[in-house]
């Protein structure tokens, strides 16, 4: 067993617990620039490991009631058919390129370090949009279910192309589509809705053979106590420590993928 792999297993995993953000964000850049793992290793080692790590944060942000099981049901609907469509593309095709990946990631740091500012001032934003009128509130109501499955769908492919995006994106797009959604519900839902989506991208590289199940145990037996404990801690944590907590994830996540 590599204690370095159990360590950052449970960092990463008490990262995840807390503000739902940090599994493909965090992991598979520690693991490519870090520790020197080859990219498509990294991409499918994550994808397993996010997948199962979630897993547990789930039964844990389930017992404390926070999760709105309705939205990452219909989150669920359009990203796991689009994370099989996906796998099947890229295992027959060179979609998988250094070029896509960049141009995803990049895209994914400018929309982190964008939300970051909107935890922090989200409640100037709120107040904003209420001057606005009934209209803003009607335009969200009579498409939020239309966009939520496309916001699936979206998470769908871009996390079996990069393994990032189900967290860090995830986040983003529920926050502008459920901005009255507590901080922490909103955090719990994403975990939720990330553990098949990343089973089933996980599953594509598994079977392709881009998965190092040695390393992929090491980092599941520090994850799996750092989530748990992570959603303990959330649920525990004021509404405005959490929106703080998250709000420097995803600017240094924003920063690294930027870099």
């Amino acid at each position: 067993m590599e204690l370095v792999f159990v360590f950052s297993g449970f960092l990463v995993g008490l990262v995840i617990g807390i503000s739902g953000v940090g599994g493909g964000s965090l992991m598979t850049p520690l693991l490519v620039m870090g520790f020197g793992v080859a990219p498509a290793t990294a991409v499918g080692t994550d994808l397993l490991y996010a997948g199962l790590t979630k897993a547990g944060g789930t039964v844990a942000r389930g017992k404390l009631g926070s999760v709105d099981w309705r939205i990452a049901a219909l989150l669920m609907l359009g990203s796991v058919p689009a994370a099989l469509a996906t796998s099947a593309i890229v295992s027959r095709s060179a979609m998988h390129g250094a070029g896509v990946g960049a141009v995803i990631t990049s895209a994914l740091g400018v929309m982190l370090l964008v939300t970051a500012l909107a935890l922090v001032f989200r409640h100037r934003l709120l107040a904003t949009e209420g001057r606005l009128g009934r209209g803003v509130e009607k335009l969200r109501s009579g498409n939020v279910l239309a966009w939520t499955l496309l916001l699936g769908a979206v998470l769908g492919v871009l996390v079996t192309l990069t393994s990032v995006g189900a967290g860090a994106l995830g986040v983003v797009a529920l926050l502008m589509l459920y901005p009255h959604l507590p901080t922490n519900s909103l955090a719990g839902t994403d975990i939720v809705h990330a553990v098949p989506l990343t089973l089933v991208a996980g599953a594509g590289h598994a079977i392709a053979g881009s998965v190092d199940y040695q390393l992929l145990g090491n980092l599941l037996v520090g994850s799996l106590p750092g989530i748990v404990g992570g959603s303990l801690l959330a649920h525990r944590v004021p509404e405005k420590a959490l929106r703080y907590v998250m709000s420097t994830v995803l600017f240094v996540v924003g920063i690294k993928l930027l870099s």
